[in-house]
């Protein structure tokens, strides 16, 4: 029953935006827009409490926001490690194992609504706020970002053009906005008048079109020494993604991969990783 409630639930917001649209384009957008961001998972599990609460470090207040932040001393360069959407800070576990074996100074935070930060929605110039701040608090010379996190990182380089950054990792990111908001329409099964409505709330609020907010556009721009990271059966984040913005982004590298899923935890994964910030 709850696996078919849970299927009915995206068109039941869809026809009840369909129907608000007729009255109102722009609460209809205003609706669809908060419950675009919407997060419904991410918080700290049971099984996640022991690893992070031992590694908490100092919280950070972001637009309204307390953002929990965590720290793996090092003597080696610092290192800023961003999750993607309902995620959080435990899925690095892996990665900074081989992270402290090289003695880098690791920091990381929880988004806004995810692991132990507060709120209950994330949209990414949100996202791209918070991990400036952590630029500016920590100054890391890389950054590697998972999923929205690697997305996040592409736009906050196109925005800020932090000088201290020297190297940028994604691990299967999208790139293209409007893609995320077609499979959102999709999902939902909204008429196109809501669409349209969205699209404007969108660039009212944040000053840039659907279309306008690409990765592989933000690309052309970065002068960061980059790696890219995608398996080719990714089914959360599609895999021409990362090819487009290697194609734009003129001093990357791209590693493809097959069959190790959206998450890509795996040892040699990792070890690429910490290999492209050694050398």
């Amino acid at each position: 029953m709850k696996k078919t409630l849970n299927k009915m639930l995206p068109k039941v917001y869809g026809r009840y935006f369909n129907l608000l649209a007729r009255a109102s384009k722009k609460r209809a957008a205003e609706k669809a827009f908060y419950v675009f961001c919407t997060v419904r998972k991410g918080r700290v599990l049971p099984n996640q409490k022991e690893y992070l609460d031992e590694v908490k470090s100092d919280t950070l207040e972001v637009k309204s926001h307390t953002l929990q932040t965590y720290h793996w001393p090092g003597s080696k360069e610092t290192v800023l490690l961003v999750h993607g959407w309902e995620s959080n800070t435990f899925r690095w576990r892996n990665l900074v194992a081989k992270l402290r074996e090289a003695d880098f100074n690791i920091v990381a935070f929880d988004a806004p609504a995810h692991g132990y930060s507060s709120g209950q929605h994330l949209d990414l110039p949100l996202y791209s706020d918070g991990v400036q701040a952590m630029i500016k608090k920590h100054d890391p010379k890389y950054l590697i970002g998972h999923s929205m996190g690697g997305m996040t990182l592409m736009y906050n380089e196109f925005k800020h053009q932090n000088t201290g950054v020297e190297k940028m990792v994604t691990i299967g990111a999208p790139s293209e906005f409007y893609e995320i908001m077609n499979h959102y329409q999709r999902l939902l099964n909204f008429n196109n008048k809501v669409r349209k409505a969205l699209e404007e709330f969108v660039l009212d609020r944040f000053g840039f079109t659907v279309k306008e907010f690409s990765s592989s556009r933000f690309a052309k721009e970065n002068t960061k020494k980059g790696l890219l990271l995608h398996d080719e059966l990714d089914k959360l984040a599609p895999f021409h993604s990362s090819e487009a913005v290697h194609s734009y982004w003129m001093d990357s590298t791209f590693i493809r991969t097959k069959g190790l899923g959206h998450s890509m935890h795996q040892e040699h994964v990792n070890e690429q990783i910490v290999d492209f910030l050694k050398n």
